[in-house]
Parts: structure tokens; C-alpha cells; sequence
């Protein structure tokens, strides 16, 4: 369990350094905002520095941005993600202060792509292994269990934001390669871990009441339980059925390789749930 959590923080950690790579290298130069937190103190910055004159950097922008929120998630969402959030948040801001901002491309579109491509990597290997970038991660969670609303209806508010002010205070076409980014970012993240708010996991086992006890210990989870048969064994199983979050997602492939590795899991996107589901995480 040590070295599986030292594995996580350093996977943290290099998706900070991406991050800040996807910024300083690809992004800030370009004018061109990332989504959520990031693209919010992105904006700032290029606005005090463009229209007050005193510039504060992006990476102590989204420190700032990040410590109310940081808060509230410790009381609202959870102890061990909050801690993992604040790991995440405090070495992007680390790697944006050390690494050079500098323009390697003067081409719009590739600054975009591979900004969003770069960043979305970072993103999403943060996911994978159970994490989040902080910021409007938080947020959103705590928002959906007050106004009983979609975690994806507060980021795509935001970020909409972000690409009218940009398209408001700059131009209409770094409101647009902005779009380019936010959409390249989603699709990536898609393909290495997922942007859908609820999944359903499928489960088949042999191991049903250990595996149902593990699940227990870890997350608050209704789970229905199907008899089952494998086609061509004639073994008797059990499929497990769930809907957790996005977040769950690692812990929940971790608890199944502990107790039944050799369990066939299906996860699929859930696109609605009618009853109950404890919300806010």
C-alpha cells in the first residue's frame, strides 16, 4: 500500500510538470485559455498584466484561486481527495514559477492543439489514479449536491466564460482556438480516463460477498447483485452492478484486483440515474 500511494503521488506530480508544460510552453504565449481554474487564472493574469499593468503570474494566480476551494473540499468532499488535490495544485504552481515561459511555435493552432493535448494528459493521468487538479473539480461536486444539478453543467458555465471574456477583452479569434482547446482536451482526456460524471460497472465474479464487503469499506455504494453463468465454463458467478462517479473509478479497479483478479469488469457511461444516489462526491 506504500509504494502504491508513493506510484500515485509521483504520477501527480508529473502531471503537474505537464501542465505547466501545456501553459508555459504552448498556451500563455499563444492567448490562447485552458478550462476551469487554470483558464481562469490564465485570464487574469494576461488581463492585470495587459489592462492594470502589474503582472502576477498564472501559477501563483491558480494558488490563490485554489486555497478557498481547497477548504471547502476538505469539509465537503473528503479528507484523502482533498489531499490529493492540494498535492496536485501545489506542484503546478511549483513547475509554472521554474519552467520558462517561452513560444516554441508562432502558429496559433498548434500552440492550441498541443497546448490542450499536453494539458489534457496531465488531466487525465491525475483522474486515472484517483486525483483531480482541484479547483473547479470541487466546486462543481459541492455545487451538484446543493442545486441537485449535473457536475458538467458548472465546467461547461465556466469555461463558456472563459471564451466570451477572451473573445470580449481580446479576440474573436482567441475565443475560438479556445474552443479548439477545450475540445481536444475533453477528447483526450475521453481516451485516457473519462469526462462522464456517473458510470455503470458491471462486475462478474466468483468472490460476490468478499468483493461486495471490500466495495463497502471503500465508498458508500448501493450494489445489486444478478446470478449469473458463464457461456462456455457452466461456471456459477455473480455480476455485481453499481453506479459510483468518475472519481471512484480507481479505487474501485484496485479493490477488484485486490480480492478477484481474475473478475471481468464492464464500466459503461451512465447518462442519467432516477432514485437515490448519495451525492457530492
Amino acid at each position: 500500500m506504500f509504494f502504491l500511494e508513493i506510484k500515485r503521488i509521483l504520477i501527480v506530480v508529473i502531471s503537474a510538470v505537464l501542465n505547466a508544460i501545456s501553459l508555459n510552453f504552448f498556451l500563455i504565449k499563444a492567448n490562447v485559455y485552458a478550462s476551469g481554474f487554470t483558464g481562469v487564472a490564465q485570464l487574469l493574469s494576461s488581463v492585470m498584466q495587459d489592462y492594470v499593468g502589474f503582472g502576477i503570474t498564472t501559477g501563483v494566480l491558480l494558488f490563490i484561486l485554489n486555497i478557498p476551494v481547497i477548504i471547502l473540499g476538505w469539509y465537503k468532499v473528503g479528507k484523502g481527495f482533498t489531499i490529493y488535490s492540494i498535492i496536485s495544485v501545489v506542484f503546478t504552481t511549483f513547475f509554472l514559477e521554474v519552467i520558462p515561459v517561452k513560444q516554441l511555435s508562432t502558429d496559433i493552432l498548434l500552440n492550441s492543439v498541443f497546448g490542450g493535448v499536453i494539458g489534457a494528459l496531465g488531466v487525465g493521468l491525475t483522474l486515472k489514479w484517483g486525483a483531480s487538479t482541484g479547483g473547479m473539480d470541487i466546486v462543481a461536486m459541492v455545487l451538484s449536491r446543493i442545486k441537485d444539478r449535473p457536475i458538467g453543467t458548472y465546467f461547461f458555465i465556466l469555461n463558456g466564460l472563459i471564451i466570451i471574456l477572451a473573445g470580449l477583452l481580446y479576440d474573436e479569434e482567441k475565443a475560438l482556438y479556445t474552443i479548439v482547446t477545450l475540445y481536444v482536451s475533453t477528447r483526450v482526456i475521453d481516451a485516457v480516463h473519462t469526462r462522464h460524471e456517473k458510470l455503470t460497472a458491471m462486475i462478474i465474479t466468483t468472490e460476490a460477498e468478499a468483493l461486495q464487503r471490500a466495495i463497502h469499506s471503500k465508498m458508500v455504494r448501493g450494489i445489486t447483485t444478478v446470478p449469473a453463468r458463464g457461456a462456455f465454463t457452466n461456471q456459477e458467478k455473480d455480476m455485481l452492478i453499481m453506479v459510483i462517479t468518475r472519481y471512484e473509478l480507481y479505487d474501485l479497479e484496485h479493490t477488484i484486483k485486490d480480492v478477484d483478479p481474475n473478475a471481468f469488469t464492464n464500466i459503461v457511461q451512465t447518462t442519467g440515474i432516477f432514485g437515490f444516489f448519495r451525492r457530492g462526491d
